[in-house]
């Protein structure tokens, strides 16, 4: 549904993104992820079509967005970063004008209003002013222009940006509820959302792609992948269990912390039953043998850090 292909952005001297490739499938949701600056928002408006390219160009449903970007735009629900609101109106009179400016048929659009208020909950706050309203329902209202002509493509950049758990919470749960029919891109900071939402993650750096993977091999990339952690009742015990581990061929390293041990695999297999079978054979009692988990925030700033 969705394929980008070598965009390019230049500001002047600067290239903001960097021959940006990727494709994105029906019932696929794609975390797109950066630091700050790293051309994340840029792409996500060129694939909209808000901004022209420097180069390349993005197909939404076959549909060149330089070419064809009535056809395109048709086919993308997009809620930009903070995304623009008319704080005068009200919800629903807003929701209503995006109606029109969708081209919805007039009797068409109660049934959609309906719709949407039911699904982003916000009957509550129908007829009240978007101006006095809490910045949770305001990206509410927000997700609902993007979500109000049911269209095939989601394009979300930073959709629970400043909400409450409870709020982010329903957030995720709305996404996940769209997600079996739908293309969904995010861009989002928050990687507990990521790991709680995406099927799929790429990161982006300087403009650049640097990782395109689903969470779980992702993980496998880092040199700790199913690394074990051993807890022992005692440090004679722990001791003696890191001198004897440090020989098996299947490990790679152990560090030795008071009465715990932590177990690095060669070629990252799981130790689990060797580490075991190691213990149940020397009689060590041991309280816990359990994998370590590798956490995407781990693998993002190794990914991205940079000391310039």
């Amino acid at each position: 549904m969705i394929e980008v292909v070598n965009l390019v952005k230049d500001y002047g001297a600067f290239r903001a993104v960097d021959h940006v490739h990727f494709r994105v499938g029906k019932g696929e949701i794609l975390g797109f992820l950066g630091p700050n600056g790293a051309g994340k928002s840029t792409t996500m408006k060129m694939i909209t079509g808000f901004l022209t390219p420097t180069a390349g160009t993005a197909f939404i449903g076959g549909n060149d967005i330089r070419k064809k970007p009535i056809e395109a735009k048709n086919l993308i629900g997009y809620l930009p970063e903070n995304g623009p609101l008319y704080q005068e109106m009200t919800c629903w009179e807003f929701l209503n004008f995006i109606c029109q400016v969708r081209a919805m048929s007039l009797g068409d659009i109660p049934k959609a209003l309906d719709r949407i208020m039911d699904v982003c909950q916000l009957e509550s706050v129908r007829h009240k002013p978007i101006e006095f309203l809490s910045k949770g329902y305001r990206q509410r209202i927000g997700m609902a222009q993007a979500v109000l002509h049911d269209p095939p493509c989601l394009i979300l950049d930073e959709p629970t940006d400043g909400l409450d758990p409870n709020q982010k919470r329903a957030v995720r749960q709305l996404i996940t509820q769209m997600a079996k029919d739908k293309v969904i891109v995010i861009s989002t900071h928050i990687l507990e959302e990521v790991e709680a939402l995406c099927s799929r993650i790429i990161i982006i750096d300087r403009g650049k792609i640097r990782v395109d993977e689903t969470p779980e091999n992702l993980r496998c990339h880092h040199p700790n992948y199913n690394a074990i952690r051993m807890v022992f009742r005692d440090r004679e015990t722990a001791a003696n269990a890191c001198e004897v581990l440090e020989y098996l061929n299947s490990v790679n390293k152990v560090d030795l912390k008071k009465t715990t041990l932590r177990v690095i695999p060669k070629d990252k297999t799981d130790l689990r039953q060797t580490l075991n079978e190691a213990a149940r054979e020397r009689g060590w009692i041991v309280d816990a043998i359990e994998r370590e988990p590798v956490s995407l925030e781990e693998i993002f700033w190794q990914l991205t850090h940079t000391d310039d």
